[in-house]
This record gives C-alpha cells, sequence and structure tokens, in this order.
C-alpha cells in the first residue's frame, strides 16, 4: 500500500530540494535563523497564522476549521549538530564545524509539507504546527515552554516523530511507555593537597580517590538499580595533573559524565548513588567531593490514548504492514519530553531503510533519506484526521 498523500512526483521533488538546501546549510541551537525564517514565510503563504521568536527561534503555525474545540500539536526539531560532515555530497554542509548528522532536516521539511498539504483538506479542530529550536542539548523545548507555549498555544495531546535508520522503510513504531532515556550530566571535583610525587604522604592524594571511585560508580546500575529497571551511568571526562611535571601529584581531579534512565525513580536513585560514591570516597581518603547533577532532559513516556491514536493513523495512512507496535526504547535523549511531560504525548519512529554507509544519528556520514518524505507527511495529515475527524 503507498501512502495516501496526494504528494504528486512534482511536490516530492521540490520537497527533496528544500530538505537538500537545509541540509547543506545547517544551523545549531539558538541559531536557527534562516530555517525558521523559511519555515514562517512557507506556512505564512500557505495561509496559516505564525508566530516566531517562541523560545529564541522557535516558529508555531496554527489551522484551525470546523467548531471542533480540541487541540494537537505537532512537533518538529530544526538544529544541527556541532560536527563536520563527510559525506562527499553534492549538497553537503557549507558550514565548517556544523551538519545536519540526526535527521532535522528531514524533519522539518515533512512538517511543513503536512501543514501545508492540511490547508485543504477538512478536519474540526485546532493543529499547532511546533518548529522547535535547539533540540540537541541545548534546551529548546524548555525555552519554548518557558517563552509560554502552553499558554499561547494550549494543546490536549502533542505528537513527535523521529527517523530511524535500519528501521524499514515508511514503517511507523508506535510503542506506549519508555521511549528514549532521561539525560542527565553529572561532574566530581576531589580536592586535596598536593604533594612530590616521591613524597606522597605529605599530601592528600585526589587522584587515587578518584581511581576508586571510577572503579564504584560503575557498579550502581550493576549493583544498586533493579535489574528489571534499565540505567546507564558512564564517566565520559577526566581532568588531572600535567604530563610535563609527572612528580607532581596535583591537588585536583575533576570527572565528570552521563546518567540515564527511562523512570523518575530510578532518576533519582542515579542521582543520589553518584553523590553518595564521591563523598564516601571522598571520606576515606581524606579529601573534598565537590558534587553537582545537572537535570538536562527527562525521559520521552508515551501516553496511552495518543499512542493509539499514533497506531490508528499509521495504519490509515500506510497500510497494517508499516504499523510496528514493538520497537525497544533507546538510551538516547530527547527534549521532546518536556512537552510530554505537561500534555499527553506519543513520539514516534520513521524508518528510514539502510542508510549510505550504514551512517547512523550524530555520524559524519549521516545523511536522511528523501525517500522517507511522502510517509512521513501522510502520517502527519492522518493523525490530524484521526484527532479531529
Amino acid at each position: 500500500m503507498e501512502p495516501k498523500t496526494s504528494m504528486n512526483a512534482e511536490t516530492w521533488a521540490e520537497l527533496v530540494a528544500l530538505r537538500r538546501d537545509l541540509h547543506a546549510h545547517p544551523e545549531l541551537g539558538f541559531e536557527e535563523h534562516r530555517t525558521s525564517e523559511i519555515v514562517a514565510t512557507r506556512l505564512r503563504k500557505a495561509g496559516l497564522n505564525v508566530e516566531t521568536g517562541i523560545g529564541g527561534t522557535g516558529v508555531v503555525a496554527t489551522l484551525r476549521k470546523g467548531s471542533g474545540n480540541r487541540a494537537i500539536a505537532l512537533r518538529a526539531d530544526m538544529d544541527a549538530l556541532a560536527m563536520p560532515e563527510e559525506t562527499g555530497l553534492p549538497y553537503a554542509s557549507t558550514v565548517e564545524g556544523a551538519m545536519h548528522a540526526c535527521g532535522h532536516d528531514g524533519h522539518t521539511t515533512m512538517l511543513l509539507a503536512a501543514a501545508e498539504a492540511m490547508v485543504d483538506q477538512p478536519f474540526s479542530g485546532t493543529v499547532h504546527f511546533v518548529f522547535q529550536p535547539a533540540e540537541e542539548g541545548r534546551g529548546g523545548a524548555k525555552a519554548m515552554i518557558e517563552d509560554g507555549f502552553l499558554d499561547r498555544f494550549p494543546c490536549d495531546a502533542v505528537y513527535g516523530l523521529h527517523n530511524m535508520p535500519g528501521l524499514n522503510l515508511g514503517v511507523i513504531a508506535a510503542v506506549k511507555g519508555a521511549q528514549l532515556a532521561s539525560s542527565d550530566s553529572w561532574s566530581v571535583r576531589f580536592n586535596g593537597v598536593g604533594s612530590h610525587g616521591a613524597k606522597p604522604h605529605q599530601g592528600r592524594d585526589a587522584v587515587t580517590a578518584a581511581g576508586v571511585f571510577l572503579m564504584q560508580v560503575h557498579s550502581i546500575v550493576a549493583r544498586e538499580v533493579d535489574p528489571l529497571e534499565p540505567a546507564v551511568v558512564s564517566a565520559c571526562a577526566l581532568g588531572a595533573g600535567d604530563f610535563a611535571a609527572l612528580n607532581v601529584i596535583p591537588h585536583e581531579v575533576k570527572i565528570g559524565g552521563t546518567a540515564r534512565a527511562y523512570s523518575a525513580e530510578v532518576r533519582d536513585q542515579l542521582e543520589a548513588a553518584i553523590g553518595r560514591h564521591a563523598k564516601s570516597v571522598a571520606a576515606g581518603f581524606g579529601v573534598e567531593a565537590d558534587y553537582h547533577f545537572l537535570r538536562r532532559i527527562p525521559p520521552v513516556v508515551n501516553a496511552s490514548a495518543p499512542t493509539k491514536i499514533a497506531q490508528e493513523a499509521a495504519v490509515d495512512a500506510l497500510g497494517k504492514g508499516r504499523m510496528q507496535r514493538v520497537f525497544p526504547p533507546s538510551t538516547a535523549g530527547d527534549d521532546f519530553a518536556e512537552f510530554g511531560m505537561r500534555v499527553p504525548g506519543a513520539y514516534v519512529w520513521l524508518g528510514m531503510g539502510e542508510t549510505r554507509e550504514n551512517g547512523q544519528h550524530h555520524n559524519t556520514n549521516y545523511d536522511f533519506n528523501d525517500d522517507c518524505i511522502p510517509y512521513g507527511v501522510a502520517y502527519w495529515c492522518s493523525v490530524i484526521a484521526k484527532e479531529l475527524s
């Protein structure tokens, strides 16, 4: 079954050209000025009510029809990543040190096309098309919320979509429950007393304390978290001393990393456990530990009702064979959670099929598969039809 979309070859080619133009001109979080201007201009031309500058560079376009009082929000992210592109494609990034390595150029294109298509389609209610800045760790969704998003654009349900390399082309995976983990950062600074490397007894060794802590912190998930509750604690940065002075025990060691969980309870447990290990190790070595835990992104957890709508929309638009009810959650994060923790939400995966050079997200060889566009547009239009019929 082909996607139920009125998109013809000419329209698809125009959308591919748009997507590749966005790909060639990536913009980092809160810097999406060109992208948001393109989005806002097209949506105004299509006749939607458009507001810009929400949460910095966010765009929200509203389409109302009929007498229905239900409102929904559909969200796409617009930002690129701070990394070089190595695809060698003719539309590769023209901006040094920035590339669309996660497919947000495709997400923007598909939601924009769906908004334009729904201008001529019947429904009864309100749709807010949300083009979010700064998904890649800079807090764009939170910025939109703090800018009054829910007061200015009240909605009863919110929907998100993300491409997935390796999942069969055009398949929608819509699964109830946890989809993406919380994404938090932690850091510990061990403060001791520096000394000559040959006279360690004259100091308080922060380096050894840090080494013991590294051994212990990675035992938290294995020995403290319920084995039926997925979690990750990883140390990702370490700084101490100077290789030009290998006879000096430094007074300070810094360690930092990430923590991931799918539930609020385990998230709390990880925060407490990392700090407890840091403080106890420091006390044992007679040094001090300065501990910080930064809560960045909550987990994405799909609510029952909108997930059911998403599944039905996928079947209606793409056929039963292109809807998947089972798909493993990811330990990656997405600040779509900021919307979903306040309004019932459903976040689905759109299959990209086999990708070039097996390029996965955040890979210098990644490129969005333009063959996905008709499927994504058809799905978005179907969600609106199911919600506001």
